[in-house]
């Protein structure tokens, strides 16, 4: 046994992925994915403690709020089996070659975070990719990009250049609260936070109850009508940030 399919099998309420939706996990590496961050750390440690011990099948129900500290609210149920499950694939988009010095910060380098830095053109933005663990960077960094671990990630964000923009999409949602409340005291260039539109109610108010005004943070970003595949949520918010950053040095 070399792998086990965690497959969503039913959601309820507000959640990352839909039924159906599959990832493989192996001692070592993934492929596909169920979203949610934690949610999906968590899906991952169980589905390799499963391997380790030996065990073929299993299943369970998670609550996204009180469980995984997530903002979603609702609830996920999974299957882990060793039976193969199809893995969404989307065909990366082209974006255009444009070429800036535009500094361009991303936090967390999970599957999202993966994309971004593939489908980003490599002159289009100067990037700083961040992450609390360099082991979750993989191993091969593009030339373009400078990979950046940091145990604290907000303490880093509020030093960063105020003319950098940023996309968030680590794998907690504390550490994304915290560092969309650090980058609006720092007042950045803009950022961009990946989330349901239930994650952009919530931390709107837990913004406004610290005194900051969210309406500078985009959320979700990406472009819905592409998809929530990585590559198609990586696609959407590139695009829209390559617009405004192109606009912005033409004028």
């Amino acid at each position: 046994m070399t792998a086990i399919f965690v497959e969503v099998t039913a959601t309820r309420g507000s959640a990352p992925r839909d039924a159906g939706t599959a990832m493989k996990v192996t001692p070592d590496a993934i492929a596909g994915t169920i979203g949610g961050g934690a949610l999906e750390h968590q899906a991952i440690a169980h589905a390799r403690q499963m391997l380790a011990e030996g065990r073929c099948e299993d299943s369970q129900t998670l609550p996204l709020g009180p469980g995984l500290g997530q903002c979603c609210g609702g609830a996920v149920s999974l299957r882990y089996t060793t039976t193969p499950r199809p893995l969404d694939t989307a065909t990366p988009l082209p974006l255009p070659d444009v070429q800036s010095d535009v500094p361009l910060w991303l936090w967390g380098a999970g599957h999202v975070g993966r994309a971004v830095v593939a489908a980003c053109p490599p002159r289009a933005f100067e990037i700083t990719w961040i992450d609390s663990a360099r082991d979750r960077f993989p191993d091969q960094i593009p030339p373009h990009v400078t990979a950046t671990p940091a145990a604290d990630m907000p303490r880093l964000a509020a030093h960063a250049p105020r003319e950098a923009h940023h996309l968030i999409f680590t794998y907690s949602h504390d550490i994304d609260l915290a560092l969309c409340a650090a980058l609006l005291n720092r007042d950045a260039a803009s950022v961009g936070l990946i989330g349901s539109d239930t994650k952009k109610s919530r931390f709107s108010r837990r913004l406004r109850d610290m005194g900051l005004d969210p309406s500078g943070i985009t959320c979700p970003i990406g472009d819905k009508s592409l998809g929530k595949l990585p590559a198609q949520i990586a696609h959407g918010a590139l695009t829209a940030l390559i617009a405004r950053t192109q606009t912005k040095v033409s004028a």
